[in-house]
C-alpha cells in the first residue's frame, strides 16, 4: 500500500496507475496527426517550432502548455529538469486555490523545478493521457515519464514536503535540479516534524498500532490537522487490508449474507485498485441490510471514501448510490 504521507495518501490509486504505465510520447503522435498547421507559440515565447512540434521551451518558472507544445515543453524539458504539471480548468473552484500556491512555490524554487499549466478543457488529450478523474490534478514528470501525482487542493505544507521528496529522489538523475540549487546556495532542507517521523517509521516497520497511536496523539493536540487525519485513515485501512485473505472476494460472493465477508472483500478490492467494485459491493450490502448491520456497513464505506479525493468521480457516484440505498 501507499505510504500515508502527504499527497500519496490522497492519491494512492493515481500514483500506482502512473508508475511506469504512461507513455508520454504517444501524446505527440496524436497531436501531430490532429493539427494541419503549425501552432502559434505560447504567449510570451517567440521563435520557430522545435523538433517536438511546438515552440521552444519557455524560460520562466510558470508557463502554459498545449497538446502541440507538450513534447517540447514537458517531455523533453523533463530530461534535465523536474516539470510539475497543473491540470486545471476555469470553472474549477479548488484549482483557483491551488494554482496560486504552486505558482508562488515555482517562483521560489528558482529553476529547481518548473510549473507547466494545462487547461484541460482546451487540451483534453493531455488529461485523457493521464487518466485524470478529477481536477485539480498535479503530475510530476522527470526523465520523460510521470513519477508521482496528487489530486485536490492540498495544504501548502503538504505540497512543500511532496516537492522536497521529489527533488531529493531526482537530484542525481536530473542535472538541472542540482545546477539550480547550487546557483542559489544549495538545497533548502525542510524540517521534519518528529511526531510524523515517529508515525511514519512505525508504519514502515509494519507496526500499524504504533502508527495509529502516533497519529491519534497528533490529533489530540491538533484536531484539525488534515495530514494526520488522512494518514490515520490510510493506516487503519492498510492494517485491515493486509489481514484480508487472498480469497476474500470469492468467499464473499459465495456468502452474500455474511457481513464480515463483504467488508473484507471490499477492503481487498480497494487495495487492488478495483475501487468501483469495492464501493458497489458495500452499497449493495446496505440495500440488503437494516438496523445496526446497515449502519456498520455505511460507516465502513464512508471510511473508505476518506482514502480518496472528495472530488473523485468514483466517490461522488458511490455517495449518490449510497444515498439512494439508504433513502
Amino acid at each position: 500500500m501507499t505510504h500515508p504521507r502527504g499527497s500519496a495518501a490522497k492519491s494512492a490509486a493515481m500514483s500506482a496507475a502512473l508508475s511506469g504505465a504512461v507513455d508520454l510520447s504517444a501524446l505527440k503522435a496524436r497531436a501531430d496527426a490532429a493539427r494541419t498547421q503549425p501552432p502559434p507559440p505560447p504567449a510570451g515565447v517567440t521563435g520557430p517550432p522545435g523538433d517536438g512540434g511546438g515552440a521552444p521551451a519557455p524560460a520562466g518558472a510558470v508557463f502554459d502548455v498545449t497538446e502541440a507544445t507538450f513534447q517540447t515543453d514537458v517531455v523533453e524539458r523533463s530530461l534535465e529538469q523536474l516539470v510539475v504539471i497543473d491540470l486545471w480548468a476555469e470553472w474549477c473552484g479548488p484549482c483557483k486555490q491551488l494554482s496560486p500556491v504552486l505558482e508562488r512555490l515555482a517562483a521560489e524554487a528558482n529553476g529547481a523545478w518548473v510549473l507547466a499549466k494545462v487547461d484541460v478543457d482546451a487540451n483534453p488529450r493531455i488529461s485523457q493521457l493521464f487518466g485524470v478523474q478529477s481536477i485539480p490534478t498535479i503530475v510530476a514528470v522527470g526523465g520523460g515519464q510521470p513519477v508521482d501525482a496528487f489530486s485536490g487542493a492540498l495544504p501548502e505544507p503538504e505540497i512543500r514536503k511532496w516537492l522536497s521528496s521529489l527533488l531529493d529522489a531526482l537530484r542525481d538523475k536530473l542535472p538541472g535540479i542540482r545546477a539550480a540549487e547550487e546557483a542559489n546556495g544549495g538545497p533548502v532542507e525542510e524540517p521534519e516534524d518528529p511526531r510524523f517521523v515517529e508515525a511514519e517509521e512505525a508504519f514502515e516497520s509494519g507496526d500499524f498500532a504504533g502508527a495509529q497511536a502516533a497519529y491519534e496523539r497528533i490529533l489530540d493536540v491538533e484536531p484539525a490537522n488534515e495530514l494526520a487525519k488522512t494518514a490515520l485513515s490510510q493506516v487503519k485501512f492498510t492494517a485491515r487490508a493486509e489481514a484480508v485473505a487472498p480469497d476474500a472476494v470469492a468467499k464473499a460472493d459465495a456468502a452474500p449474507g455474511d457481513l464480515d465477508a463483504q467488508l473484507a472483500a471490499a477492503d481487498l478490492e480497494i487495495a487492488e485498485q478495483r475501487v468501483e467494485e469495492g464501493f458497489a459491493r458495500l452499497v449493495d450490502t446496505v440495500r440488503r441490510t437494516a438496523g445496526e448491520d446497515r449502519n456498520r456497513v455505511r460507516e465502513h464505506l464512508v471510511a473508505l471514501f476518506e482514502l480518496f479525493d472528495p472530488a473523485d468521480e468514483r466517490v461522488s457516484k458511490a455517495r449518490r448510490n449510497l444515498a439512494g440505498a439508504l433513502y
